[in-house]
């Protein structure tokens, strides 16, 4: 009875034995031809096929493919003793659903962990993602076979093998061919669909990694595709998982494992490859046809989306010129200042004037508010001309000049890009009736700011500028009512002692000096005439010209004067006041507004001596009251005013003799 027994036992042993392909597995060494009950971990969409196929990846896109031997490798990374040496072969085959559109290839994989689902992309082979490819802390080895080239990744061809540490950028690669008895290089094409045998051996002694790889059928080369001098105790943790890792694109391919032979205590045994399941040698020719069509609405897809960008691109597009260059710091992009504005929406728009309209905007990078003023200008050399003086003062900086950030110039369009003042325009304050009405407090300390801008744009910066257009509405309100002089589009820019001629006469009627329609010539002083008539309309609340239901014009200066004549100058103080100012500081802005207002520019104080006299540093002589009019005061009194504020300022100067320079703008 026990021999019976003990044949019937060698019976069905024999039988499983010629059945169910070979397969031994432990924890550090392992065989599988074929993969029938296999002790492997599999995820995403890898699987096992009836035959004794492992396969990484279907028709399925972006999907990952991993498959890991269930127990960790035991790697004393602290030791000498030759503890990290292995050595193992697998039989893969890479079967494209299309000819020569294979996809990303595969690669085994040495991982401390194989959970890996934070892994996309397929250039990273379903290890890495964008950030975390190349850190030092993956501890992860791979062995790669890629079969496109991904510049971004520094491949070096679409059919290579490579040494991956910690990320997909190999630290060699090399293209897939191998030797054969004679010595001779035969290449390979990876995305061929034939089986390929692929040999890895490292050697803990010598730090030499050897990567071999031949087609099925042949024997192990005796050159190695690949040899690596790599101490691969920096870069392992001391238990880590080997397998088999994929990602798939948007064109896929069936990759394919046949069989695996693993051995970290000496040499891994040969596979049987008469007896490895084959895979599939080409689609059917309807699966074919789908893929066609995949591929034709992917193309489709693509071209729309490169239409739309061009689309996008022209909505945004802008004049870059050879010249603009110097100024790029200065340079906002269109389309940030398209959705700054909210495509120049009119529920942003602030305002509109002679140059162009404003709008406001909110960058949302920085999130920083921003007013923008659209400038047309016609030809391309006084563009340039223009931009070069805006952006030469777009380095001004000073607490009461409102901030020029930058600018985008676009189809005959400059778009100037300041800083936002939240309370609009002095104007506004001044003769709107829906703004809460200014103070004499508030009056006061706005033009001792506008004035100290004006100082330091004469006579305190790299060059002397002149702004030409002093007047309320170019006074901008910051949040605590502080005035800033804004608007710079006359302005024009000159060295300090240079003359200039001018061909034109540029500012608004009510602040140009009487000698601008003589002689066209714009100067420091006629930037004081206009400082002048803004005095007076700050302090009169009234308009520099004004018509009051008849149609001849009222000059606000000879109103002014005709109160000073009659002895009765704070009759001219803005009604809404009611009487709620201080006396000295009222006469001081009407009689200073009145000299600065003056017909002669040499009557007319410096921007520094008006600005000594808001601050209470000089004292302002008395204006003769006899006077037919104001803009008619003789010679003999313009010289006598003209003294006694030299003598104020201890200035000796005669009207003959002032050494203010002279500027002149050349527009």
């Amino acid at each position: 009875m026990a021999a019976v027994l003990t044949s019937l036992h060698f019976l069905i042993t024999l039988y499983f034995i010629l059945k169910v392909p070979l397969m031994v597995a432990q924890d550090d060494h392992f065989i599988y031809n074929g993969f029938n009950q296999a002790n492997l971990h599999l995820n995403g969409i890898a699987e096992f096929h009836p035959n004794g196929l492992l396969q990484l990846t279907n028709i399925s896109t972006q999907q990952l493919g991993h498959a890991f031997h269930q127990f960790p490798l035991k790697f004393n990374t602290s030791s000498s003793s030759g503890s990290l040496s292995f050595s193992t072969n697998f039989v893969f085959a890479i079967v494209p659903q299309l000819p020569m559109l294979g996809g990303h290839g595969l690669a085994l994989t040495f991982s401390p962990s194989w959970e890996l689902a934070h892994a996309n992309g397929i250039q990273f082979l379903g290890l890495f993602n964008a950030s975390s490819n190349g850190l030092p802390t993956n501890h992860i080895l791979a062995i790669e076979l890629d079969t496109v080239i991904s510049t971004d990744v520094n491949d070096i061809d679409s059919n290579h093998v490579g040494i991956d540490v910690n990320g997909v950028n190999s630290t060699e690669s090399a293209t897939t061919t191998y030797s054969d008895q004679e010595e001779k290089n035969i290449s390979v094409e990876l995305k061929s669909g034939n089986p390929m045998h692929l040999w890895i051996d490292y050697n803990e002694t010598e730090k030499l990694l050897n990567v071999t790889l031949s087609s099925t059928g042949i024997q192990k080369p005796n050159r190695p595709l690949l040899s690596a001098r790599i101490d691969l105790s920096q870069y392992l943790s001391e238990s880590m998982y080997v397998g088999f890792s994929t990602a798939t694109g948007t064109v896929a391919s069936d990759r394919y494992i046949l069989g695996w032979s693993f051995n970290k205590s000496g040499q891994a045994h040969s596979l049987d490859v008469s007896k490895l399941p084959q895979p599939p040698r080409q689609r059917k020719s309807k699966d074919r046809l789908i893929m066609i069509l995949i591929i034709a609405i992917v193309v489709v897809l693509i071209l729309v989306t490169a239409a739309i960008f061009v689309l996008r691109r022209e909505k945004y597009a802008e004049i870059l010129e050879d010249w603009e260059s110097e100024y790029g710091p200065h340079k906002f992009s269109y389309k940030n200042i398209y959705k700054a504005t909210k495509g120049f929406s009119d529920k942003e728009l602030l305002g509109e004037g002679g140059f162009g309209k404003v709008y406001k905007g909110t960058l949302r990078s920085s999130n920083t508010q921003i007013a923008v003023k659209k400038v047309s200008h016609d030809s391309k050399q006084g563009m340039k001309e223009f931009v070069a003086e805006i952006i030469s003062m777009g380095r001004l900086r000073h607490r009461n000049l409102v901030e020029l950030l930058g600018y985008c110039q676009r189809k005959g369009e400059l778009l100037l890009v300041y800083d936002y003042m939240p309370n609009g325009s002095l104007e506004k304050f001044l003769y709107g009736n829906e703004r809460t009405n200014l103070n004499w407090l508030q009056r006061f300390r706005i033009l001792k700011g506008v004035a100290s801008s004006l100082l330091y744009l004469h006579e305190e910066w790299e060059q002397v500028v002149l702004h030409r257009d002093i007047k309320s509405s170019n006074v901008l309100l910051d949040a605590e009512l502080n005035g800033k002089l804004g608007d710079f589009g006359l302005a024009r820019l000159c060295d300090h002692g240079a003359i200039l001629q001018t061909t034109r006469v540029a500012g608004t009627v009510g602040y140009l000096a009487p000698e601008l329609t003589k002689t066209g010539r714009a100067t420091t002083y006629t930037d004081v005439f206009a400082f002048g008539a803004f005095m007076l309309e700050v302090a009169c609340g009234r308009k520099p010209i004004e018509i009051r239901g008849l149609p001849e014009e009222v000059i606000l200066v000879d109103w002014v004067f005709g109160c000073w004549r009659k002895r009765a100058i704070l009759g001219a103080s803005d009604p809404k006041l009611e009487g709620n100012y201080v006396v000295k500081e009222m006469e001081l802005v009407l009689k200073l507004g009145l000299l600065c207002s003056h017909s002669t520019p040499a009557v007319r104080p410096s921007t520094r001596q008006v600005m000594q006299l808001l601050d209470g540093d000089a004292e302002l002589q008395e204006l003769p009251h006899e006077s037919t009019s104001f803009g008619n005061f003789t010679n003999v009194e313009a010289s006598e005013i003209l003294l006694s504020i030299n003598s104020s300022f201890g200035k000796g100067l005669t009207a003959s003799s002032s050494t203010d320079s002279v500027l002149y703008s050349d527009r």
